[in-house]
């Protein structure tokens, strides 16, 4: 299969007249659609003419695995119009995505914790907003590793960048664990690291439904696009680029799902955007049953086993909300991050030309929560025909334990007899130092208590002296 050429997006987002200038290359390239990755990049889907791309010169054309480039990803797409961290603003994203002015080596997510459009740990380098504004987790999945693995502080804002390309510059030294990749990175460059004081609290939401023209506050709607076929015609893209430059739209974000949204849609314009999605007889009622797949580009037998599952989940009546599914096959080198993962096996090698039929595995996130990282294998080497059934009993396992797992942590919460915990915070700036994280950031290691840091310790954010931070207890259940 020949790889497709993929314009890279920093972050999903960008500008009406940077989509109708990538709608009009594709055009005098000879393509009358084009179509979304799952690392929100655009795809031009056909073979195309490479001796015509010096004529966009504001256009790279790469093809990831042969020129090791990779798209940024990032939850912007979600801003405003779903749960959100609150420092964490349209603009905020803007800001921090300026930064990264390279073509990454390495995939980079930049994601809100509070939504569940975008995946959190599908990059080698996620940074994962903290409740601290300005700061950022970071979980680290090198290539070759088989888990991601928290970095031991808090990034701020305006050192992600230097951050990402200071690990890309490590990976010569092949380290294998977290602690090799702090201490690389640290003696490589300055930074302005905060104290992990909490783990990193991920809530489960049921996947969203994300299609059709949807309020925001009073007076402006977000619409939301999804063509079952991936294929985005031209025409269409290029009436609607205009559109937002008249109704003064400064941005459009492609999501991870094959899907396009558009957010700041005037209460006044509604009826003009109608009348756009009518003459190009765009449909906005697509099930969920069809919307929440992650399927590999240009992969027939894929599309054509998605299609085929649908279809049996349609008959049956059978409802999927919330839960999210991917084909993938035994090479494949990216992140599951759907809930239910349909694992299509290698085929054993036969004499005499004999051809087996396929077979497939079926797994599922622990909780059904892509985000915990753990897959369980439900089942090994079925048959296609297999397949619904088992997905349906998937799918009624999951309804019947939805919130049982959440009551199950309170119950366990209210059980536990109430004990105090002692931190120690900076009267200044509120930082916390707790004894059970230690401080990385000045090589202090976890469990040591506070009564035995030098005198020479400072606050890893203001810098106020040790002689600042009081004695805080934390009543906990």
């Amino acid at each position: 299969m020949v790889e497709p050429y993929r314009l890279m997006i920093n972050g999903g987002v960008l500008s009406p007249g940077e989509l109708k200038y990538i709608c009009e290359a594709a055009e005098h390239l000879g393509l009358d659609s084009i179509s979304f990755g799952s690392r929100q990049d655009i795809i031009f889907p056909e073979e195309i003419d490479e001796s015509k791309f010096s004529q966009f010169d504001k256009i790279s054309f790469v093809k990831p695995k042969q020129d090791g480039v990779e798209n940024i990803s990032s939850s912007y797409v979600s801003a405003e119009i779903l749960a959100s961290t609150s420092w964490l603003t349209s603009d905020k994203y803007l800001y921090v995505l300026e930064q990264f002015k390279h073509h990454p080596k390495l995939r980079i997510n930049v994601t809100d914790p509070k939504q569940r459009l975008v995946p959190l740990f599908t990059g080698n380098v996620n940074f994962i907003a903290s409740e601290h504004e300005d700061y950022w987790y970071l979980y680290v999945r090198l290539p070759g590793w088989d888990k991601t693995k928290m970095y031991p502080a808090l990034i701020y804002s305006w050192d992600m960048n230097k951050i990402e390309k200071a690990i890309e510059n490590i990976l010569i030294e092949e380290p294998e664990t977290i602690e090799m990749v702090f201490d690389l990175v640290s003696d490589a460059i300055d930074t302005n690291n905060r104290t992990v004081d909490k783990p990193l609290e991920v809530p489960f939401y049921p996947f969203p439904y994300y299609e059709g023209m949807n309020r925001i506050g009073t007076d402006r709607y977000w619409l939301g696009l999804y063509w079952r076929n991936n294929r985005y015609d031209i025409p269409f893209l290029k009436a609607m680029c205009e559109l937002c430059s008249e109704n003064k739209i400064g941005k459009i974000s492609i999501t991870p799902w094959k899907s396009f949204i558009v957010k700041g849609i005037p209460l006044k314009s509604k009826l003009q955007w109608e009348k756009l999605l009518g003459k190009f007889g765009i449909n906005v009622r697509h099930s969920m049953l069809e919307m929440n797949w992650h399927v590999p580009v240009n992969d027939k037998d894929a599309l054509s086993l998605k299609k085929y599952l649908v279809t049996n989940f349609d008959q049956n009546d059978i409802s999927t909300y919330g839960l999210t599914f991917g084909i993938t096959s035994y090479d494949s080198d990216t992140y599951n991050f759907t809930s239910i993962v349909i694992e299509k096996n290698r085929q054993p090698e036969l004499k005499g030309g004999f051809k087996v039929r396929d077979t497939y595995n079926l797994l599922y996130a622990k909780n059904f929560d892509p985000n915990t990282r753990k897959y369980i294998m439900h089942v090994q080497d079925v048959d296609k025909v297999e397949l619904p059934g088992l997905l349906m009993e998937l799918s009624q396992l999951y309804f019947e334990q939805l919130g049982t797992e959440r009551e199950e942590e309170e119950v366990q919460l209210v059980e536990k007899e109430a004990f105090e915990e002692e931190v120690y915070q900076c009267s200044d700036c509120l930082t916390v130092y707790n004894e059970n994280y230690g401080d990385i950031t000045q090589n202090i290691p976890p469990n040591t208590p506070f009564e035995e840091l030098p005198e020479t310790y400072e606050c890893s954010l203001c810098e106020a002296p040790k002689g600042n931070f009081k004695k805080k207890v934390l009543v906990k259940q």
